[in-house]
């Protein structure tokens, strides 16, 4: 199975935003931001900047001809900063000057004074203060207040979990162009196209239809361009417009990194009460969400935390609180996962310290509360083709957990100083938008006079493969190759309207939408060949590999003749198709509903090793089954679970995020944030297809693209299982990311147990 993308990328034949070429008299943008993280702006002066050589304009808050707002759902972020500045990175200024180097010298040369406040960094600081960005929110079921005194052991405790940078290969950039009758075209690094049209035409003024915004492919996203893409390519079409010219912005990786929000950081306590056997019977957490500055899709998150706070078990008492925070760091936004690790999170801390505390292997207690068929979540919808038992008696089954453990008992009791570990992470996400009105999508589907044929939808393509599944689609649906087909980019004015490519709902979305313009042009080719056969029954004809067959007998009439007679009679070879996914709901007043089209499950096993003297340690597996219904493309889905994993792995161990009390981003550029390398990647990663297929799912294929990173949760705790065997102890604070620092120091607070050499 081929990924055209994959193919121009190995030969760099591929085009990215920075790539595109741009006509004579293209201007460039720098962004003046905010040195402090919360403060009143008393003078700013830009004379010296506007007198440089080469500086054609300079744009602040008062150039703004509509509305300077940029908050997507609550609209408290604005594009350019008025009297005040809420973190360090807050756009201020736009510098447009003839190339890019005048403009970023010049934007040196802007002074600026701010009369400081107090900065808040901590989210449990900022909710003492009352400083939330909405109110809190809650999901419960049953009732935990009386489930208390079912309860033979009660476990309480707190766990932190770190922000993770994006690092995209791609930074954030855009063109724009102006175009005629006072209209501009955008060309974004965007996983959200109508976001930015949308946002675009409220600061200029504008309406939408004279916004079009196109974007070609991005060299990653992971969430970060999902709502953070629009200030930059906003700034490009506010500065277009402003001196009718082409303007380009590219930020560079430091500003990138200090400029743009991570994935939330998370403080959280937790309750949990269970049977002596380790049935849990009741569960109780409070999320303090690190928001940053300003909401962004922080409120989304947070219900998506929500949503999985019980992860892949079944708990009949569950309440479940989460505090928007909000602080003064760049405010945070999606990121693969969209709160759903964060919540995973603390519900497997919570069985980690039970388990410690009961003298059971945390894998005991995972196994007993997996959900069932039926089995309903604390939001009301029940488990249906729940396959959480199935696929963790598929790992064992695989992967022989019991040998495993001899294996590692064996080595802790030869080794003093070097410990492994291992631990099970089930994983159960929901597949759709938990906004319901976003569930939707629509395709383009063209034939043309030749046989070839074209897509255009709204998904965005950036690496995870969408592309050559929808083109899967079209493949088997017409019968023809793939050679034949072409994605078009994806353009506000074909695909209006639309929902990001996000939620891991990007390739169901819009595979489905082809499907329907695909059959619809379909039931056109076959009504024309019955008349080309002088046949009469619809049902009786089809097209395989790209020839007619009417009654299963193979005819003489060919693809390309087909398309040609049916051009002919001028019937259309053009159609547009438009899906909402069915059957889901979800009523945010009672927080009850079906807002899931189906769930995607998994179970892995992580084996690491642990150097007890010097706290360092290495992955040395991770293996899983994964639920991946019946793949669309094997090769495409493989790859997108081993990738997620690493990302989650960096998340958990060694990507940490890091400011300073001021809210200065310490870990800015590549030598001071460490992430997954070539050495780091574990010794053996193993994923096995569960192999079950989805009868919500287009040829019963599952969503891939955010469930596998859970898995690198597992990690985290195979680490601490290690650190326990040598120090004996299981009260290392649950603090990810789990760094070599932090282990060496937790190694050394503990007097290790009695070894032999």
């Amino acid at each position: 199975m081929k990924n055209y993308d994959t193919i121009n990328h190995v030969r760099g034949e591929s085009l990215f935003i920075d790539d595109i070429n741009i006509p004579d008299g293209t201007l460039f943008a720098s962004v003046f931001y905010s040195p402090i993280a919360h403060g009143k702006i008393t003078g700013l002066d830009l004379n010296e900047a506007l007198s440089s050589d080469g500086v054609k304009r300079i744009i602040t808050c008062k150039d703004i001809p509509g509305e300077n707002q940029i908050g997507g759902i609550i609209f408290d972020e604005p594009l350019l900063a008025e009297e005040h500045v809420h973190f360090i990175g807050m756009p201020v200024a736009l510098v447009i000057a003839e190339n890019e180097l005048t403009a970023r010298n010049a934007v040196k040369k802007i002074k600026i004074e701010i009369e400081r406040y107090p900065v808040i960094t901590d989210p449990r600081e900022a909710f003492k203060n009352g400083d939330l960005i909405v109110p809190p929110e809650t999901f419960s079921c049953g009732n935990t207040d009386d489930a208390w005194n079912e309860c033979d052991v009660i476990i309480e405790g707190e766990c932190d979990s770190g922000g993770q940078e994006h690092l995209y290969l791609e930074t954030q950039g855009a063109i724009a162009f102006p175009s005629e009758g006072g209209g501009l075209k955008i060309i974004s690094s965007t996983q959200g196209p109508t976001t930015v049209q949308r946002v675009a035409a409220k600061v200029l003024a504008l309406s939408m239809n004279k916004i079009e915004v196109e974007v070609l492919r991005l060299g990653g996203g992971f969430g970060g361009k999902e709502d953070q893409a629009t200030p930059w390519a906003v700034m490009t079409a506010l500065a277009a417009m402003k001196l009718n010219k082409p303007v380009k912005l590219i930020l560079r990786r430091h500003d990138d990194m200090i400029m743009t929000g991570k994935r939330n950081p998370y403080s959280s306590d937790f309750k949990i009460g269970l049977k002596k056997d380790g049935k849990i019977i009741a569960y109780e957490a409070s999320f303090y969400q690190n928001a940053g500055a300003s909401a962004d899709l922080s409120t989304a998150i947070l219900d998506r935390t929500l949503f999985h706070c019980t992860n892949s078990y079944f708990i009949p008492n569950v309440k479940a609180t989460g505090y928007c925070c909000k602080t003064n760091l760049a405010p945070n936004t999606a990121f693969r996962g969209f709160g759903g690790p964060q919540g995973k999170f603390v519900i497997e801390c919570a069985i980690h310290k039970a388990a410690g505390s009961m003298g059971l292997l945390p894998s005991v207690i995972q196994k007993m509360n997996l959900l069932k068929e039926g089995d309903e979540f604390p939001y009301g919808q029940k488990a249906e083709h729940a396959q959480a038992i199935s696929s963790w008696k598929a790992a064992e089954e695989s992967f022989k957990p019991g040998e495993i453990l001899d294996r590692i008992n064996k080595f802790n009791s030869g080794n003093k100083f070097f410990k492994k570990g291992f631990a099970f992470m089930p994983i159960c996400f929901g597949i759709a938008f938990t906004n319901t009105k976003m569930n939707q999508a629509n395709a383009l589907i063209n034939i043309y006079s030749d046989g070839s044929v074209s897509f255009s939808t709204a998904a965005v393509e950036m690496g995870q493969g969408v592309n050559a599944k929808i083109r899967e689609v079209v493949s088997r649906v017409f019968s023809v190759t793939q050679e034949r087909i072409k994605n078009e980019t994806t353009n506000t004015t074909r695909s209006a309207n639309t929902s990001p490519t996000a939620a891991s709902s990007g390739a169901d979305l819009n595979c489905n939408a082809a499907y329907r313009a695909c059959k619809e042009i379909l039931d056109r080719l076959k009504n024309s060949a019955l008349e080309e056969l002088n046949e009469s029954d619809f049902t009786k004809v089809e097209i395989r590999n790209e020839t007619v067959y009417y009654d299963s007998i193979r005819t003489d009439l060919e693809w390309c003749d087909l398309i040609e007679r049916t051009f002919h009679k001028r019937i259309s070879l053009t159609a547009h198709a438009h899906y909402s996914t069915p059957e889901i709901f979800f009523d945010k007043s009672t927080n009850k509903g079906t807002p899931f089209r189906y769930h995607v499950y998994g179970t892995s096993i992580t084996e690491v090793t642990v150097d007890c003297l010097r706290g360092i340690y290495k992955i040395d597996s991770v293996r899983a089954v994964h639920d991946f219904g019946e793949s669309l493309n094997p090769v495409i889905d493989l790859g997108q679970a081993e990738g997620a994993i690493i990302q989650g792995l960096g998340w958990m161990t060694i990507e940490e995020v890091v400011h300073n009390k001021d809210g200065k981003l310490l870990s800015d550029l590549l030598s001071t944030y460490k992430v997954p390398d070539i050495h780091f990647s574990p010794g053996e990663m193993n994923i096995k297809f569960l192999g079950i297929p989805n009868p919500a799912g287009i040829f019963n294929s599952k969503a891939i693209g955010e469930p596998p990173l859970m898995y690198g949760i597992g990690a985290y705790f195979a680490i601490r299982n290690a650190v326990r065997e040598f120090t004996g102890s299981n009260d290392f604070p649950y603090s990810a990311p789990i760094t070599p620092e932090k282990v060496f120091m937790n190694l050394n607070l503990k007097k290790p147990v009695s070894q032999s050499s």
